[in-house]
């Protein structure tokens, strides 16, 4: 049985998710699929210049994981590129964070992904082991969950 996909930090959303070839009808043009996490790599690496390691980093994924995404990312835009293809950029395994939380009354600690925290913002984010909903930021952050993206801890839950 294969692993779970590991979800790729991102950040950095396209303004313009398409790129088409010029006079051509985009109908009849064949596309390539680039998924956000490779557009991400794509940026660390060949735009902003860092060092793969530091670029696995900032996408919390293995440095052989983010050599793997900005190969198939290079091979789509090549394709493209040589081909005549368009690009749409859509789609893949990312979030904006990946937050370390704690659960106060057992102990319990995990990494959660942004977008599941939010989705719990308006009833109440709970542990996974005791149901608790006294669940911290486990960055020291004061009772709140951690950076700008996150949802901050409100003390009234208990």
């Amino acid at each position: 049985m294969a692993r779970p996909v590991k979800w790729r930090k991102i950040e950095h959303f396209p303004t313009i998710p398409y790129f088409i070839p010029s006079k051509t009808i985009a109908d009849r043009v064949p596309e390539n699929i680039l998924k956000l996490e490779e557009l991400e790599a794509i940026r660390l690496k060949d735009l902003e210049g860092f060092e793969q390691e530091e670029c696995a980093q900032r996408m919390a994924v293995s440095r052989p994981t983010f050599q793997r995404i900005l190969l198939t990312a290079r091979e789509k835009i090549a394709d493209s590129l040589i081909n005549g293809k368009t690009i749409h950029i859509q789609g893949g395994n990312f979030t904006r964070n990946i937050c370390p939380v704690k659960c106060m009354d057992c102990g319990k600690k995990w990494t959660e992904k942004y977008e599941n925290i939010v989705t719990f913002k308006k009833t109440e984010y709970s542990c996974p082991s005791c149901n608790s909903n006294k669940v911290i930021c486990d960055k020291n952050c004061k009772g709140m969950f951690c950076k700008r993206h996150c949802l901050r801890y409100d003390k009234s839950n208990g």
